[in-house]
């Protein structure tokens, strides 16, 4: 694994003032992913925007990781439904459109 994939995990918490002791915590609770490599714990880049939304919700709205697990799990029952809806629409479109 090249480390250009990923972000050291106490670079990541010094630019954004935070403990490594957060970034542990959402990764006990399964909300992140956390790769040791070498001896040294990182990020990966690609996942790098919902870390910084999780503690967000963690830090500046005191969400505990349990909420944060609620609330990931409710936003991805939305965007689920939202595609079901677009999908039933269109096949109402296809069908108004036919008759």
């Amino acid at each position: 694994m090249e480390t250009k994939e990923y972000i050291t995990i106490d670079f990541f918490c010094r630019q954004h003032g935070i403990e490594v002791s957060v970034i542990n915590t959402l990764h006990e609770y399964g909300l992140i992913e956390v790769m040791l490599m070498e001896e040294k714990e990182y990020l990966p880049l690609s996942e790098l925007a919902e870390t910084e939304k999780l503690i967000r919700l963690y830090g500046e709205l005191a969400v505990n990781p349990e909420g944060i697990d609620v609330i990931i799990h409710l936003l991805k029952r939305i965007k689920s439904m939202q595609l079901q809806i677009q999908l039933l629409e269109n096949r109402i479109r296809l069908y108004e459109e036919n008759t």
